[in-house]
């Protein structure tokens, strides 16, 4: 019955929601550049209507620059009722990739056609401030003794890799929850997903003169050893297999090369830039030395050459913990009751800023508004878009699992 009337709010507060969701979408937030304070403060202005006060927690602008970024503002909004309860977090990140070209709809314009909303991060993962915003809405307006508390946990740094977003939060010791639900798709749990490491690797040789290359030292042809070993590897890694359901293999490639002068000079200088995927059996630590070994072998002895190898991203993989099973256990019950099949529990290849909960020992989930795969919602690429059925099922989802943690039965 209780579940019932959350539903029934949410229906009743629907077009509402589809409209903040246009008011999120309306704000750039394109990373890079990464000016996404005044995202936050529209945000922050957004639910200072509902009676709730939005933390602000600005990280300091040096520590932003030096990272790449203009400006974050991470938001939390705490939500405590009485004793005795859980701590539920849910966090929906707001910084994006920026557009491209070739959209049929304006990136920014939040435009509804045809069932969906069209619009950079209407899928990924705008759509979850409202589905999350709702949610806590829908719950607190059913009137019912709630126990433990919530928290809304927006934050700005997922695309550059999470660490000046949640876990800027969770390193401040500004929260620490007992469960977290972050942005996903409704049409499944991700419980898990996949490391990642990326490295910038700097080949130095000597510049000469393109008539007389014996003269310099061959930045890129010592580069194209590294290559060489990286792209030999592959079918090794392929033989390596996660007893993950959805996740497979690791992954290695090379995505940008950078590199010499001018067409008739020895190159002197190569940059590789590369990025290696770790299923969540693998030990970070233990592929990183593996990965710089072969980069270092490949170009051993080779005269007039010397490298430099640094890192750009190390982020672990999400596992499931204790009390995982809890999350999706009520989830999926839900989401039987307001999508009408029992969804999945699986993990992914990708990898997402959920993971530095775990890290810190906070079991989490990926769940929320969305397409049962990434492509159907085309995010990332033009024409972003997201079924409003979806944002609606989702929302009923999430609220009725609110319910079942901190309701005072």
């Amino acid at each position: 019955m209780n579940k019932q009337k959350l539903a029934e709010w949410i229906d009743a507060h629907f077009d509402e929601e589809v409209g903040v969701l246009q008011q999120l979408l309306r704000v750039p937030t394109d990373t890079p550049p990464g000016n996404n304070a005044p995202h936050a403060e529209m945000v922050a202005d957004l639910v200072k209507a509902y009676g709730w006060t939005a933390e602000k927690h600005a990280v300091p602008e040096q520590a932003v620059h030096d990272y790449g970024m203009q400006s974050i503002t991470n938001l939390i909004v705490r939500r405590p009722y009485a004793a005795g309860g859980p701590t539920v977090a849910l966090n929906a990140h707001g910084d994006v990739v920026p557009p491209g070209d070739n959209w049929t709809y304006p990136p920014y314009g939040g435009v509804v056609a045809d069932g969906f909303i069209y619009g950079r991060a209407a899928a990924v993962s705008k759509c979850d401030f409202a589905t999350y915003i709702f949610a806590v809405r829908a719950l607190e307006a059913l009137g019912v003794p709630l126990k433990g508390g919530l928290e809304l946990h927006f934050t700005y740094d997922e695309e550059f890799g999470g660490l000046l977003g949640p876990g800027w939060l969770l390193e401040q010791k500004l929260t620490k929850p007992d469960y977290v639900i972050a942005a996903g798709f409704s049409y499944n749990i991700v419980t898990a997903h996949n490391a990642c490491l990326q490295l910038e690797v700097t080949v130095h040789g000597k510049s000469g003169h393109g008539a007389m290359p014996e003269t310099g030292h061959d930045a890129l042809q010592a580069a194209t050893r590294i290559l060489n070993a990286i792209y030999d590897q592959l079918p090794e890694l392929k033989k390596i297999k996660s007893k993950i359901a959805g996740i497979d293999s690791p992954t290695m490639l090379v995505g940008r090369i950078d590199g010499g002068t001018n067409t008739n000079v020895v190159p002197g200088k190569v940059v590789l830039k590369m990025d290696r995927r770790m299923i969540p059996e693998e030990d970070p630590v233990a592929v990183e030395a593996q990965v710089r070994a072969l980069i270092e072998n490949a170009v051993q002895g080779v005269p007039g050459i010397t490298l430099e190898i640094k890192r750009l991203l190390l982020s672990h993989a999400l596992r499931e913990l204790s009390g995982t099973e809890k999350l999706v256990a009520s989830i999926q019950q839900n989401a039987e009751t307001f999508i009408g099949e029992k969804i999945p529990a699986q993990g992914t290849p990708l990898y997402a800023d959920a993971r530095l909960y775990g890290e810190h020992g906070i079991p989490a989930v990926l769940y929320g508004a969305g397409p049962r795969t990434v492509p159907e919602s085309n995010a990332k690429k033009a024409d972003e878009r997201l079924n409003l059925e979806d944002l609606r099922k989702a929302t009923k989802v999430v609220a009725a699992t609110l319910f079942d943690f901190l309701a005072a039965t």
